[in-house]
């Protein structure tokens, strides 16, 4: 019997503080979604395993949860908010309500076998600008996710914002093949210089744009690295990217976010489907991104609709994880009022229960039978474990509160 008490590797039980803490955070998430003018959007826990295939460019096979209907259809619990949204949006959101705004809390599962001690569920909170292709789209997304963080209580973190459209540029001056432009992108986004720099060595590539690889990994840092960006390469795309990245901290500068802004040129991201910025969260006392997004204008495409979008996720488990270490403690309100009563007080007690109620107040009753000497030994037990709390009893017309 001891091993039904136990959860599977990578889920867990929240309960009790945490658990009210929790919806806390997720109801200061909805509140910032909402107050950006963004509706909410509830899709499947799980769908069509063609969602989320490699065409998409979302998590490896591998790593999803898998299981069949009865109709022999491949279904996955989705890894990945973003596809479930793009195929939402593509089937209801009408052409003349474009630009679309989506916001969702929901939860995740990635089969990470090769991580031990990581979460197999989580919960995100995040939203989606569908329908907008304008550096306004991605400013307001930075903004959003800075003043949802700030909502939460969290003080200190940054959001490292990348492009992959340099990387693209790079490539397509380089002519390389999809093959090795993973290779590289894989390398790149691993930070891992001397990595890249041999596998460069095995490719007959000009002095300029090996120059231009090797120093990805090391473009990181305040607004002044897109100068030593645009210094390393004249290919339009990759001015371009520049040019978004420099127009898009001025847009951030507007909202009042700039100091929570930093640049990552090496970052190019775990999913394929990113076309533009891509940015993720970190703070201390966090190992890993608190969350992350970016810019997917070719996702929606693939399920038929042709638009621009923009988005992001949060993780609220590794949130409060950070929250947590930092000593960051989100007031979630708990009940305080507890009432013990017997049967000869069962009336008035529970009158007292609706009137409580009525004004919205949270009241935790406990039936307690027999006399009013062992009514009384309970609600002392209760006040000496929470002595903040308001214990009363009630064994006849009134309740009676409890002092120690």
């Amino acid at each position: 019997m001891k091993d039904l008490l136990h959860t599977p590797e990578g889920v867990r039980d929240i309960y009790s503080r945490e658990y009210a803490e929790k919806r806390e955070i997720e109801r200061r998430m909805e509140s910032a979604f909402t107050r950006f003018g963004y509706e909410g959007l509830q899709t499947p826990s799980f769908e069509f395993f063609d969602i989320f295939n490699q065409e998409r460019g979302s998590v490896a096979s591998r790593d999803m949860f898998k299981f069949f209907d009865r109709e022999g259809n491949t279904l996955v619990l989705r890894p990945d908010m973003t596809p479930s949204i793009a195929r939402s949006a593509a089937k209801y959101v009408r052409e003349e309500d474009l630009p679309a705004k989506f916001c969702y809390i929901g939860n995740t599962f990635v089969n990470n076998s090769r991580y031990q001690g990581r979460l197999k569920e989580i919960t995100q909170a995040g939203a989606e600008l569908i329908g907008d292709g304008s550096c306004d789209a991605d400013a307001e997304i930075l903004a959003m996710v800075v003043e949802a963080l700030v909502g939460c209580g969290l003080k200190e973190f940054q959001v490292d914002v990348g492009q992959v459209e340099f990387f693209n540029g790079l490539v397509e001056a380089a002519g390389l093949s999809p093959e090795t432009e993973e290779e590289l992108r894989k390398r790149v986004e691993a930070k891992n210089f001397f990595s890249v720099e041999d596998f460069l060595n095995e490719q007959n590539l000009s002095e300029e744009l090996t120059n231009a690889f090797l120093a990805l990994p090391h473009l990181f840092g305040n607004i002044d690295i897109l100068s030593e960006a645009e210094a390393l390469t004249d290919h339009p795309r990759c001015r371009a990217a520049i040019r978004r990245l420099r127009d898009l901290y001025e847009l951030c500068r507007l909202y009042g976010v700039e100091n929570y802004i930093s640049f990552d040129l090496g970052m190019l991201g775990k999913y394929q489907y990113y076309t533009g910025i891509i940015f993720r969260v970190f703070t201390y006392g966090s190992g890993e991104a608190l969350g992350g997004g970016g810019r997917y204008d070719k996702l929606m495409q693939q399920f038929g609709r042709k638009a621009p979008a923009v988005g992001f996720a949060i993780s609220i488990d590794q949130l409060m994880l950070a929250q947590s270490r930092q000593h960051l403690f989100v007031y979630a309100p708990l009940c305080r009022e507890f009432l013990y009563y017997n049967e000869t007080g069962r009336k008035a007690a529970l009158a007292f229960s609706r009137e409580m109620r009525a004004q919205n107040l949270a009241l935790r009753l406990f039936f307690e039978p027999g006399s009013e000497e062992t009514l009384i030994e309970r609600a002392k037990a209760k006040k000496r474990q929470n002595p903040e709390a308001d214990v009363f009893y009630c064994s006849g017309e009134k309740p009676e509160r409890m002092t120690l």
